[in-house]
């Protein structure tokens, strides 16, 4: 259940819970998400790299580990009231993750993205004439804006308007009424198929699933340079050639991923890739729609540490889209939570994360 908002994850789990003691079913839980592993398991193994590194009772895994990949799943996790503007863990060094203090981008005070009064409802047809019977109520009313280098985080479960919202922005839905002004210029009734180049390549977007965003039949170094080539990037295919190794560096994979097929590379890698490709056309804003709840702890943390570093170099702007309150808080410089399509709350980290919540 980890891909899932954290109110449905803990009914799922409840649910599972319930149903092995009612059947006596044995259960086999696969995950990454160590506080998952502490609810629901007596007895845990490790792997990694495809071998058993430790095995032992719940409480002996968690209370006194033994192998340092172990140490470092429990430290990867960033817990709220600790992560604010600091790099992940001691342990994560372990796997690579670079030791740089991570210095919060508070955002220049031009404003690159304005929303105003955005609603958007998709009809409910019903009856024989398959006519408009209701309309499902999206999002309602939704304001706010993004500055020029800040990170503004969207918080909501399930169903309450998020994956609207960014549908919205990147041109895959069209709005029901209010604006989206982009650089001043509106495109809330804009579909993708409808814009300029221009529009297409300043707001891109990271996906949430790695594995379903990538061409498996061309190489990752042609899908970069298609990309190139669609944003108009280089007068030739050396020109954006070099520019795609720019990009590898960026994210930081070996240049000879160049000639990899995606089935080749891992989650991480592959959404590593899918960065690379949305900041291809030089994107001043990036939609990321919970871009690490398909990875696993440690990664998640190399990823989110990799947004934040590139988004300083590239100086753009990141709405960040997740449920994970304790990823928001670490690198977010405002906040926006959303319920039922509504907005509840919004102002900076600190106010959201303060008293009285």
């Amino acid at each position: 259940p980890t891909a899932l908002d954290v109110t449905i994850q803990a009914e799922i789990l409840a649910l599972m819970d319930r149903l092995k003691r009612e059947t006596g079913t044995a259960v086999m839980f696969i995950t990454h998400d160590m506080a998952v592993v502490a609810q629901m398991a007596d007895r845990v193994v490790v792997m990694f790299r495809g071998k058993k590194v430790e095995e032992g009772t719940v409480e002996e895994i968690f209370e006194n580990p033994q192998h340092p990949y172990t140490k470092a799943l429990l430290a990867a996790v960033p817990k709220l009231g600790e992560m604010t503007g600091k790099p992940y863990p001691e342990p994560m060094k372990l796997l690579g993750t670079p030791d740089k203090e991570i210095v919060p981008i508070k955002g220049r005070e031009e404003t690159l993205l304005s929303v105003k009064n955005l609603t958007t409802r998709f009809p409910v047809q019903g009856g024989f004439l398959r006519r408009t019977v209701a309309n499902v109520h999206a999002v309602e009313d939704l304001s706010f804006s993004l500055n020029k280098g800040q990170t503004l985080s969207l918080v909501c479960e399930s169903g309450c308007g998020k994956s609207t919202l960014a549908k919205v922005l990147m041109g895959l839905e069209t709005a029901t009424d209010g604006q989206i002004l982009l650089d001043n210029k509106n495109i809330e009734h804009i579909p993708i198929q409808s814009r300029d180049t221009q529009t297409v390549a300043d707001i891109q977007m990271v996906f949430q699933n790695p594995f379903d965003t990538l061409n498996p039949s061309m190489t990752v170094g042609r899908q970069i340079m298609r990309a190139l080539e669609i944003f108009g990037h280089g007068n030739s295919d050396e020109e954006r050639h070099t520019e795609m190794m720019r990009l590898l560096d960026l994210v930081k994979l070996p240049r000879e991923f160049a000639e990899r097929m995606p089935r080749q590379l891992s989650g991480g890698q592959k959404q590593r890739v899918g960065i690379a490709r949305a900041f291809a056309g030089g994107a001043k804003i990036v939609v990321a729609d919970e871009p690490v709840s398909a990875l696993d702890v440690s990664v998640q943390a190399a990823v989110t540490d990799l947004l934040m570093e590139i988004q300083r170099e590239e100086k753009t702007t990141l709405l960040f889209i997740s449920h994970d309150l304790s990823i928001v808080r670490y690198l977010s410089d405002r906040v926006m939570v959303m319920y039922l399509g509504h907005v509840v709350e919004m102002g900076t980290t600190d106010q959201v994360f303060a008293p009285p919540y």
